[in-house]
């Protein structure tokens, strides 16, 4: 890099202090990502301006866009439409959904939560789960992101729960929330946010104004999810009490039992069917199933 007022680099002096490849460099330029650089004499010359996109890209890229909507993003920029509002919204949006704060553990306050025992199948399962995240360069110590859900699973297994029952329970509940965020967010998105996605990239107006829903949404998935689990908890809470506990020739609860299908059952049909349809194609299929068994007994009868 030269000694002038206007900083000047080489290709693998804008890779190093960018971060990014030289070989990823040139594919940006090929792709009209990047600007093209000053050809002086056989070299090409870059300059701070050329840092700062790559920046921004791998900023972006690690928000979760895709090549081609950065280039639609960088295009409305360079044609002064600015991107204030837009990365606004994206902060909103990658902003804590949660005021829990993470925490870190050390290996041995670890063993210790969990039987006093090393585990490292057990701890592996964490990492791979996200409940713990490997810290560089700290083997024996780890980030908690949710030091809630830590203690949840601590206090589990001090009440007999086995830590593979624990993650399993997890990951199953896992895939059940993330669908009803995904629902949560096909909702908000049609009646909400669909009037603000008429331009790619949305004005700076638009996006500031989404930014604002957003934080005013932010919190009612997880109301909305916290008083349905109580009301579903308090009514299943008793069923049960009902059915373990109840004396014998105690009556039991009027209306149909509910029955639990298992996990991989339900994501089959929503593969099959859609997740609307779910509850529809299961009565269909109660119903054919009842009616093949009732000609089945009469054709027995019959026989008989």
């Amino acid at each position: 890099m030269s000694e002038q007022a206007v900083a000047e680099y080489r290709i693998e002096d804008l890779a190093h202090h960018s971060g990014a490849t030289v070989r990823t460099i040139r594919a940006y330029q090929d792709r009209g990502l990047l600007p093209k650089p000053e050809r002086r004499g056989r070299s090409n010359v870059y300059r701070d301006t050329h840092l700062a996109r790559l920046r921004q890209i791998a900023d972006l890229l690690d928000r979760g866009y895709t090549l081609a909507s950065i280039k639609e993003l960088l295009e409305a920029w360079d044609a002064g439409r600015g991107l204030g509002g837009v990365l606004g919204l994206v902060a909103e949006v990658h902003g804590p959904w949660t005021d829990e704060e993470a925490a870190r553990i050390s290996r041995a306050e670890l063993n210790e939560r969990f039987g006093g025992r090393p585990d490292d199948d057990a701890v592996g399962e964490a990492c791979e789960l996200g409940v713990l995240e490997a810290i560089e360069g700290r083997p024996d110590e780890f980030l908690v992101p949710s030091p809630q859900e830590l203690a949840v699973a601590a206090e589990l297994y001090a009440a007999g729960v086995p830590l593979s029952a624990i993650t399993g329970h997890l990951r199953e509940l896992r895939g059940q929330v993330e669908h009803i965020a995904s629902r949560f967010l096909e909702f908000t998105t049609e009646h909400v946010f669909a009037r603000y996605l008429g331009e790619v990239p949305p004005t700076d107006a638009d996006a500031a104004e989404a930014a604002t829903m957003v934080r005013r949404l932010r919190p009612l998935a997880q109301q909305t999810v916290d008083a349905e689990l109580a009301r579903a908890m308090r009514l299943f809470a008793t069923r049960h009490l009902q059915r373990h506990l109840g004396a014998p020739g105690a009556p039991q609860p009027s209306g149909p039992a509910p029955v639990a299908l298992p996990a991989e059952t339900v994501r089959a049909v929503q593969e099959l069917v859609g997740a609307e349809h779910v509850g529809e194609f299961v009565r269909a299929a109660t119903e054919r199933e009842l009616q093949a068994r009732t000609m089945n007994e009469l054709a027995r009868r019959a026989g008989g």
